[in-house]
């Protein structure tokens, strides 16, 4: 007895090739190795600065949620202060009203916002809105919340919520000394757990299929993909992130109303460091909010204090709106797919 082996050179077809497997194991690793570096940064910075790097992980944790659905997704959303605010609100309810732990108020959030995702999305895709439609329809929910929270006395009207300081500081509150680097630990604990969720997500079966039906919905559709399912998981677990940036702000800044909830300005927050970073990678969120959590504070000093050249703007506000305006006209025309996705293409190139 013979056994015969089919050469698919010889048999006129060529083999298939391997696609090449993605480096997600060393984003992981440059994952792990940057928490490790950053864990002793509260005791080397002031303590300004150090509360300007805890803002910086609250944008980049809003702003990996918001790439996970408009980068990887392809569903740009307007609307992410909706999430964003219903963790907040959440926490800051569930704590004022109920005295609510806000690592409980945080799980309550994410719940909340999923579901509501869920529901915005099973909307919006039922109705086939697409591209600036969907992102009108993300931005008129977040607006509806707002107004809502604004008039309703369930979550105290334009007032919002003080969250009452504790003698003591408790980890199951979430309350320390101002200057206490354990905010710092758990903004970073959080932010590096979202990455990894992130990472996880786009390697998996379910993140590839949503990369498909952003690529191109109807072929995906047509090979069998259920486009709908994956984009609105994908919804979900955006949403939930972005929620856990609001939970985390409340107990942060002891304090929350509808506009710091659900105003666009949120929205913008969320957007931006992506856009400036890199949209659809993982670490694009991160870069972009490095470079955006400073500009707040060094506006905020030119105005107060500005050299004699720049005079003329002392006392004036907007600046940092300003600012951000024009550092995003400068990314979008010389580095259109972002800080880091100018490096990674140069990188690629060598």
């Amino acid at each position: 007895m013979t056994t015969t082996t089919t050469d698919p050179a010889a048999a006129g077809t060529a083999a298939p090739r391997p696609l090449p497997r993605l480096p997600w194991n060393r984003h992981l690793l440059a994952i792990a190795v940057l928490a490790v570096i950053l864990v002793p940064l509260p005791f080397v910075l002031p303590p300004a600065q150090a509360a300007v790097a805890v803002r910086v992980l609250i944008f980049a944790l809003m702003s990996i949620g918001w790439n996970m659905m408009s980068g990887f997704g392809g569903m740009f959303s307007f609307g992410h202060a909706a999430y964003f605010g219903i963790g907040a609100y959440a926490s800051g309810w569930l704590l004022v009203r109920h005295d609510v732990s806000p690592w409980i108020g945080m799980l309550v959030g994410m719940v909340l916002a999923a579901a509501f995702a869920t529901l915005i999305g099973f909307l919006a895709l039922r109705y086939k809105l697409r591209g600036a439609y969907f992102a009108l329809a993300t931005f008129a929910f977040a607006e509806m919340l707002r107004l809502w929270a604004t008039n309703s006395e369930f979550v105290n009207r334009a007032s919002g919520y003080h969250v009452p300081l504790r003698p003591d500081t408790s980890w199951w509150y979430l309350q320390f000394e101002p200057d206490s680097p354990n905010y710092f630990w758990i903004a970073l604990a959080l932010t590096v757990l979202a990455l990894v969720v992130s990472v996880q997500f786009v390697r998996s079966r379910a993140g590839q299929f949503a990369k498909a039906a952003r690529d191109d919905e109807d072929a995906a559709a047509a090979v069998g993909i259920p486009v709908m399912r994956y984009k609105l998981l994908t919804m979900a677990l955006s949403a939930a992130i972005t929620a856990v940036a609001g939970a985390f702000y409340v107990q942060y800044f002891l304090f929350i109303d509808p506009d710091l909830g659900f105003g666009s300005a949120v929205s913008i927050q969320a957007i931006l460091p992506a856009v400036i970073g890199g949209v659809a990678t993982i670490w694009g969120p991160v870069i972009g909010s490095v470079v955006m959590g400073p500009l707040n504070d060094v506006t905020a000093t030119i105005l107060r204090d500005p050299p004699a050249a720049l005079a003329f703007l002392q006392g004036r506000g907007g600046l940092d709106v300003i600012v951000y305006g024009i550092l995003l006209i400068i990314i979008v025309l010389l580095l259109p797919q972002g800080i880091y996705g100018a490096l990674r293409k140069r990188w690629s190139r060598r």
